[in-house]
Formats: C-alpha cells, sequence, structure tokens
C-alpha cells in the first residue's frame, strides 16, 4: 500500500496516504493514554483530552470549535489505554487551517481554570451516565480484575471525585510530559501534496522543541503485573445479567494473535452466524447480544466474551460458552471450515477498510506504536499461511477453564 512518510527535525513522524475524495482526514496520534498515568493521575488523560479545546494562547474555546464548522468541518477527539488522538474530517482545500489548528490546541493549550471549572462536570455526566450502563461498565471492572494493579487495569474516565480536584497545574504538567513531537505522529489520508504537508507541519511546529522519536512503547512502560484468574459475583440490582469471562491473551509483536484473530472471529465476532451467537441465540433464543473481542497492546493483550441474559439463564449460559469453547480445544477445524472462516474475516476486514476513518485512524496507530505501514494485503497473508493446528494450540492456551477470569453483575 502507496504510503509516503518522513520525520521533522523536532523528531515529529508524518505518514500520509493519498486518496482520491475531496474530504481529508488528518490528526496527531500522541503515545500517551491511560496507562501513562503516574499513581494519583487516574483518569488525567482523558481529562486533559477534553480540557485540550478550551483555550489556547491565539484561540479561546469558541473560537476552536467554530474553526473547522464554519467551513463544514468536523473535529474530534478520543483516549484510550495507549494514545490520545486530535483529529478533523475536512475538505481538502481547508487541509491548511485544519494543521494551524490542531498543532495549535495539542502542543500550545493553556487548561484555563475558569473552563476547567466548567468541563469537569461534563466528564462527571459523562461519567454518571457510563455507570447507568451496565453492559459497558462491565468491561472496565473486567479489565481492571485482568491488569489488577496495573495502569491498564484502569478506568479511562477516572472518578469524578478525584477528576474535580484537578488543576491547571496537573493538565500542563502531563501534558508537558507527554505532547511533544517526538511522542507524536500526524497522519493524514487524502488528497494533497505530500510535499506541502510537510511544508505546512515545518512550519506549524517550528516553535517546538523536539527529540528522538518514540516507536515502541513497550521500551518504557511500566510492566505487566502477573495474572491470577478470578471469579466475581456483583449485586447490580439490574433487570438483566451481565457477565464476562476471558484471559489475558498476545502482544501486537507475538504472531500467535492472528491465530486468535481467526478463533475470535468464529466464536463471537459481528457475524450472525458466530458460534456463540448461534449457540445462545438461534438455538435457544437465552440472549440478546453476546460476543468476544480481543485488543493486543504493545506487551500484553486481551481476550474475553460478554453477554447478558434473564438472571436465571446466567448458569446456562455459561455451561453453553464453555461448550463451544471446548470444542475449539478438543479438535481441529476441518480444511473446510477453516477456509471459510478465514475467507469471512478477510472479507470483513476488506469491508472496514472501505470506512476511511477508521482506516486512517488504524494506520497512524500502527506507525506511532510500531512504525508500521498498514498493510492489508501482508495481513491477509499471514491469515491464509495458518493451519487447523495452529487454531487448536492457540485455543488450548487462551481457553483453557483454570486460566479464565469470571465477572457477573447479577440481576433482580
Amino acid at each position: 500500500m502507496n504510503y509516503n512518510t518522513t520525520t521533522l527535525p523536532n523528531g515529529l513522524r508524518i505518514i500520509h496516504k493519498p486518496s482520491a475524495s475531496p474530504v481529508v482526514y488528518c490528526g496527531y496520534e500522541i503515545n500517551a493514554g491511560t496507562r501513562d498515568e503516574l499513581p494519583g493521575e487516574e483518569g488525567l488523560a482523558h481529562f486533559c483530552e477534553h480540557t485540550t479545546f478550551k483555550g489556547t494562547r491565539r484561540r479561546r474555546a469558541w473560537h476552536i470549535l467554530n474553526c473547522l464548522e464554519s467551513v463544514g468541518g468536523d473535529l474530534n477527539a478520543f483516549t484510550n489505554k495507549e494514545d490520545t488522538v486530535y483529529y478533523v474530517a475536512v475538505l481538502r482545500d481547508h487541509t491548511s487551517r485544519a494543521i494551524d489548528l490542531l498543532t495549535d490546541i495539542v502542543f500550545h493549550s493553556q487548561y484555563p481554570q475558569a473552563e476547567i471549572d466548567k468541563e469537569v462536570e461534563v466528564i462527571c455526566d459523562e461519567i454518571e451516565s457510563y455507570n447507568d450502563s451496565p453492559a459497558e461498565l462491565i468491561y472496565d471492572e473486567f479489565e481492571n480484575m485482568v491488569f489488577s494493579g496495573h495502569p491498564l487495569g484502569h478506568n479511562i474516565l477516572g472518578e469524578a471525585s478525584q477528576l474535580r480536584t484537578y488543576q491547571t497545574a496537573d493538565a500542563v504538567r502531563f501534558t508537558r510530559r507527554h505532547y511533544r513531537p517526538e511522542n507524536a505522529i500526524f497522519f493524514i489520508y487524502g488528497d494533497v501534496d505530500f510535499k506541502k504537508i510537510v511544508r505546512l507541519l515545518l512550519k506549524a511546529t517550528a516553535d517546538l522543541p523536539g527529540g528522538v522519536p518514540v516507536k515502541d512503547t513497550k521500551e518504557n512502560a511500566m510492566p505487566v503485573t502477573p495474572y491470577h484468574p478470578q471469579e466475581l459475583i456483583v449485586d447490580k440490582a439490574t433487570h438483566q445479567a451481565h457477565v464476562m469471562l476471558g484471559n489475558r491473551a498476545y502482544d501486537v509483536f507475538d504472531e500467535r494473535r492472528i491465530a486468535l484473530y481467526v478463533l475470535n472471529n468464529i466464536l463471537g465476532g459481528p457475524g450472525m452466524n458466530a458460534r456463540l451467537n448461534l449457540a445462545l441465540r438461534e438455538r435457544h433464543g437465552l440472549v440478546y447480544t453476546v460476543e468476544s473481542s480481543m485488543v493486543s497492546y504493545s506487551d500484553t493483550g486481551l481476550w474475553c466474551v460478554y453477554f447478558g441474559c434473564d438472571p436465571h439463564d446466567v448458569n446456562r449460559c455459561r455451561r453453553l460458552v464453555a461448550k463451544e469453547l471446548d470444542r475449539m480445544m478438543q479438535r481441529p477445524l476441518s480444511a473446510t471450515q477453516l477456509a471459510a472462516a478465514k475467507k469471512q474475516l478477510k472479507g470483513q476486514i476488506a469491508v472496514a477498510c472501505d470506512n476511511r476513518e477508521s482506516f486512517a485512524l488504524d494506520f497512524g496507530k500502527s506507525f506511532l506504536h510500531y512504525g508500521w505501514e498498514k498493510d492489508v494485503t501482508s495481513l491477509f497473508g499471514h491469515i491464509d499461511a495458518l493451519a487447523p493446528e495452529d487454531l487448536l494450540k492457540v485455543a488450548r492456551d487462551i481457553f483453557a477453564p483454570d486460566r479464565l477470569t469470571t465477572l457477573i453483575y447479577t440481576g433482580q
């Protein structure tokens, strides 16, 4: 896949993928997320993401919001465990405006206390809304069990009581530590000349100090804590019971993650023909939602299953899930089954890549953390190379009952 890349003298790495579309997706991805919070900083990465929009040396909050919206553009941001992203969607003619605004808010935000005092209540409302959604809340609590004692287990939003203590100085301290050119990349996907992009970024970042680019988050990250499977039942007094089970899995450098990728899709991927959906919903009508998911971080990973059901059906659903996992561990897939699974997964990947916004964010993330230029053709090659025995070994490693952590929210 054709990418243009370069590194500016200040350490900022740039990755550009040409596109015929007049709409440009571009932004900064910063190597700073929840796992980079020090003790006492829980929720600070997400807090900084919110308050970065509240004023710079050159712009007040309203000017930031209006800068791109006045030309029909869209400015957005999000925080996750390993990075924070600020990005825009805008017509090609307004690319220079987008680069100027993004650089200003990322590297020159002032975090005025008056704005912080207002925005913290917005974040607290977000937390309360999240706490009212057990199907979402359970994911965070489950990760905190699997990564107990490690920042990867932290709730991204943090706790309201602690957020209300944060001041301008806290945001400035965190962003000065992490929001640096050498600790970030700029991605852009669109019909814009690469030399022009470089010129615009050289001008926009001319006043920033630099350093050696950071490519591998594993080098400086806090080592993951030992894993101890556990089971926890929490009374949430909800109408539904919510259940999660899973295990630590493979980091992004582990080749076995591709086999797990295929296994996960067979079991609980987005297709209605996923085995867990067939077993729990189609055959028995026990659930509305059942899904499995996986994530690979720079030095560890996570695989898990979620379902919601009537409280009196929890044990039956758990037995059905265990039965499907056991099937994957007992015997390898046939050649026909594996070929069908590969075909389905590759088709889903191809369709997902047609979403230009998601694809831009994805190739930016790969370039930020690992220096990789995302290549779907290469990924297809790795999928095609898998044999039934590869999947069997991974299933026995990840799905072993004595290695699974379980969290249950009991209902009324």
